[in-house]
């Protein structure tokens, strides 16, 4: 991720890359991949797995929303012409989400005459009402962070115009979780996540006292962490504040970890890291597309097959997006460039 740097003589050259936020993407990008390895329901006797995809959802996407606010500001995007913006973000976001939404949408209209397919569309007509309007039961629902960034990005840049600074944002936030918004083209979610988004921009504001911090204190951190998602867990807080809690413990927890040892050395990530938009916008394909081979094998969605249904699942939604994006999509600069 950017962070500008400044040349003997004055001027900009190329930016640094932050490998702490590097890292981060590439181990939150595991932790969405094995969220998707389930779509619906698990297999009877395996009802452990509900549980901890609760958890992981506490954070994981917060976590995420927390990442690109960092790098919002860290790239200086607010800065840049309103105009430009909104070309660039749509770009860069809305060009995927129709795309791969649709992509998702009709792989599920053909697959359905062959094998089961879950969160199955209602015909062309119904899919196409569900993944942008409905989105409740839209056919794919994993593509909702690039709508809900896009709007953070305009509502954060709109509003810092007018005065309002990265505390007003997060206040925002805050107040935003108190609305029952309907969960329509995913404003819904918009209003649950944009605290975490204002919360990246706030510490990306002040990291030069805040970093230190997430690394000193890592062991507090990670307590008070781990007590919000036992919290959650127990069910004493409900899944919308449990998500308010969890999701900002997470961030000095999980962000100061990776700037430190052991996590700070390893190089894993790293390339994970730099695949992340290829293996957010493919890995529910490749998953969707390993069980029906799996099940039409004879290995079936059982509670004895389930840990090579989770293993085959998680191979598959980072390899083959990997391989796709490498074999395929590196040839084609347009596309490259939505991926990167």
């Amino acid at each position: 991720m950017p962070d500008q740097t400044v040349g003997t003589a004055g001027a900009a050259v190329r930016p640094a890359r932050r490998l702490d936020l590097d890292r981060a993407r590439g181990i939150a990008i595991l932790l969405v991949v094995f969220g998707h390895v389930v779509a619906q329901q698990v297999p009877p006797g395996v009802e452990w797995y509900e549980p901890i995809r609760y958890l992981l959802y506490r954070f994981h996407m917060p976590f995420f929303l927390y990442l690109s606010g960092t790098v919002v500001v860290l790239s200086g995007l607010l800065a840049k012409p309103p105009g430009r913006v909104v070309r660039q973000r749509a770009e860069r976001l809305l060009v995927p989400f129709f795309g791969i939404g649709l992509l998702i949408l009709a792989a599920k209209l053909i697959a359905l005459q062959l094998v089961h397919v879950d969160n199955p569309p209602e015909g062309l007509a119904g899919g196409l009402r569900d993944l942008f309007w409905t989105t409740r039961h839209s056919p794919a629902t994993s593509v909702w962070y690039l709508l809900v960034l896009f709007l953070c990005t305009l509502v954060a840049m709109g509003l810092r115009r007018v005065g309002v600074g990265a505390t007003g944002l997060v206040a925002l936030g805050v107040a935003l979780q108190f609305l029952d918004v309907p969960p329509v083209a995913y404003l819904d979610r918009f209003a649950s996540h944009f605290l975490f988004f204002a919360a990246g921009l706030w510490v990306a504001e002040r990291e030069d006292g805040l970093l230190p911090a997430f690394e000193r204190w890592q062991p507090g951190w990670w307590v008070a962490f781990a007590a919000g998602l036992a919290l959650a867990a127990l069910g004493w807080i409900g899944p919308r504040w449990s998500m308010v809690l969890c999701g900002l413990l997470c961030i000095p927890a999980l962000h100061g970890a990776m700037r430190v040892a052991p996590i700070a050395r390893w190089h894993w990530p790293l390339v994970l890291g730099s695949f992340s938009m290829a293996i957010y916008l493919f890995n529910t394909l490749a998953i969707g597309g390993t069980k029906a081979v799996l099940m039409k094998a004879g290995i079936g969605w059982t509670e004895a097959w389930f840990p090579l249904h989770v293993v085959a699942a998680m191979v598959a939604g980072v390899v083959l997006p990997v391989l796709l994006k490498v074999l395929v999509l590196r040839r084609v600069p347009a596309v490259d460039r939505l991926t990167d």
